[in-house]
């Protein structure tokens, strides 16, 4: 009988051993990733602009700032800005509501930190409240002026230098901080030119100019 036992009790324990994988696979084997913190999700929702923007001139306001959203990889952009002329540049405070749409067919690296975008074509909208005479109704005919005193539009073109920061650390968001100039006119300024090529404007009196600063967040 004990010839009998002792042969079912190695044979137990030999299957028991190579049923228990070694502790050193245990402790070696691969982890699973560690569930994300809170807060910590490296997507952006999409209602979320990429960018603040902040300008002078342009015809946009004395002032302008305002935030705006990336698309194509940053070739695409739109700004919403609101502008504020005081009255005693303009004869009445004037408060502007501007879009703009701007397209930049490619960038040029300088360096590791730094980028040049030598073209940026574009187009905007903006309306103006505040004009003189707007409240006043009925002063004029509706056709008094053929031209609409409160809204313009037209083509932008410029360049931009661009800075580029280090990403947010908590999200990995790359950031980058630019500064611009674009150069514009509207319809109005087109119109006259049209109408008074002989002894009128002059081209350099359609152009605006236009100083800003751009900054991921």
């Amino acid at each position: 009988m004990k010839t009998l036992l002792l042969p079912a009790l190695l044979l137990a324990g030999l299957r028991a051993a190579a049923s228990t994988p070694p502790a050193d696979t245990l402790a070696t084997g691969p982890a699973r990733p560690a569930p994300r913190a809170a807060g910590t999700s490296s997507e952006r929702p999409w209602y979320r602009p990429t960018h603040l923007a902040v300008q002078t001139g342009g015809g946009l306001g004395m002032v302008a700032a305002g935030a705006g959203y990336e698309f194509a990889k940053g070739r695409l952009e739109t700004d919403v800005l609101i502008g504020y002329v005081p009255k005693h540049y303009a004869g009445s405070t004037l408060s502007l509501a501007s879009l703009k749409f701007l397209y930049s067919p490619f960038r040029l690296p300088v360096g590791e930190k730094f980028q040049v975008v030598p073209l940026t074509l574009g187009a905007y909208f903006s309306y103006t409240h505040g004009t003189l005479n707007d409240e006043l109704k009925g002063q004029y005919a509706s056709d008094y002026y053929w031209f609409s005193t409160d809204t313009r539009y037209g083509p932008l073109l410029g360049s931009r230098f661009t800075f580029l920061a280090p990403p947010v650390a908590a999200t990995g968001q790359p950031r980058k901080v630019s500064v611009y100039y674009e150069l514009g006119t509207n319809d109005l300024y087109l119109a006259s030119w049209f109408n008074n090529q002989k002894g009128g404007l002059a081209f350099s009196q359609l152009l605006t100019l236009a100083l800003g600063l751009k900054a991921d967040f």
